[in-house]
């Protein structure tokens, strides 16, 4: 992963985030305050995917198209299309 220390960083963040909202809870914090510390570690999750998405299909997915082992480009064309389904279903 070329992003290696960015992800790790924002996941230590988010690790910080997420003990805090823990003594919101423990304290009773208003529920709306709450909810909008989770929106925003839900959405630090997302830039994160999206960094490992954006490393994944500039790396590893290039490198399976361009290779000469067409199971090799399947096998990660196939786990592409998992991930989205996996994102679209609620």
């Amino acid at each position: 992963m070329h992003q290696k220390d960015t992800v790790v960083r924002r996941l230590k963040t988010i690790e910080g985030h997420i003990r805090g909202i823990s003594r919101m809870v423990e304290e009773d914090t208003y529920c709306v305050d709450v909810l909008n510390q989770i929106n925003a570690v839900q959405a630090s999750l997302n830039k994160i995917s999206n960094l490992i998405l954006d490393d994944h299909l500039r790396h590893c997915l290039t490198t399976a198209v361009r290779g000469d082992n067409p199971e090799d480009t399947e096998r990660v064309l196939k786990e592409i299309t998992q991930l989205f389904e996996a994102a679209t279903k609620v």
